[in-house]
């Protein structure tokens, strides 16, 4: 039944778009619930590579409901114009999609953020399902991208396997930012670092120098404790990036070089 609502809204739920259209899908996440996937498909019968954008967790909980359609669509519009089907998932708590936030991660005194990853990474990888049920994606040709909490739900995704995955790209991923230069137990983020390595999928992550819910000193503490337990991630110093380099994501020309020539080394776009 859900494969032929997905099929129904891709063929109907449409907006005109530069060479591109705009969808909505409904992404099953369990118990009764789903969650909304903006999709951005290129011309064409493809079949295009699937890259799947995560976003990110607002420190203030009452910001979680400004995430919706328009939620990193610059970067989607721009890859789908490089012939990726781009997917946009509004996770759990989220914009208008259902359920209540799902990924909190304890107390600040000792905070799990290896099952507040895993949480995120539920609905990442219904995303992927969801959208991979179309016969314009490439299922063996998936990326993950995401940035902050969906960076590092990305890489919890990556840890439980997802079909056809070919590559990770975190920006500025983490969890447990408080306020500038202040995160709970960041110890606990270094060691769940290492909790989730267990995929060989090869990532790239990618952190602004003055990146200020993820600092230099703990994003590399973070890289040096995942690649130490077996992950394969190469770790990207990016330059600062306006006031907080947290936002730079934000910055696509900046990045996207070093990102495709990382998509093309994977052979997830040829």
């Amino acid at each position: 039944m859900r494969s032929v609502m997905v099929f129904a809204c891709f063929s109907l739920c449409v907006v005109p778009a530069t060479a591109q259209t705009v969808e909505t899908v409904q992404a099953d996440v369990g118990w009764g619930r789903s969650i909304n996937v903006y999709v951005y498909k290129p011309e064409g019968q493809g079949p295009f590579p699937l890259l799947v954008m995560s976003h990110g967790s607002p420190r203030q909980p009452a910001a979680r409901a400004k995430l919706g359609v328009n939620t990193f669509s610059t970067q989607a519009r721009a890859y789908a114009a490089k012939g990726w089907v781009v997917a946009v998932p509004i996770r759990r708590g989220y914009g208008s999609s259902g359920g209540g936030w799902a990924e909190g991660y304890g107390s600040c005194q000792s905070p799990d953020y290896a099952s507040g990853g895993l949480a995120s990474a539920q609905d990442i990888r219904a995303a992927v399902t969801a959208v991979s049920a179309n016969a314009a994606v490439d299922k063996n040709r998936v990326v993950l991208m995401g940035v902050s909490a969906g960076g590092w739900g990305s890489v919890a995704a990556a840890s439980q396997g997802v079909p056809g995955l070919k590559a990770v790209i975190n920006f500025a991923g983490g969890r447990g930012s408080m306020g500038p230069n202040t995160v709970c137990g960041e110890d606990n983020l270094v060691t769940a670092s290492a909790r989730l390595a267990s995929s060989s999928v090869p990532q790239l992550w990618i952190y602004a120098q003055n990146d200020l819910f993820f600092g230099p000193e703990l994003s590399r503490k973070m890289h040096a404790a995942f690649t130490g337990a077996g992950g394969r991630a190469e770790y990207v110093a990016a330059p600062a990036y306006g006031a907080d380099g947290h936002s730079y994501f934000s910055a696509v020309g900046s990045w996207q070089g070093r990102v495709d020539a990382f998509l093309r080394q994977t052979g997830a776009k040829r």
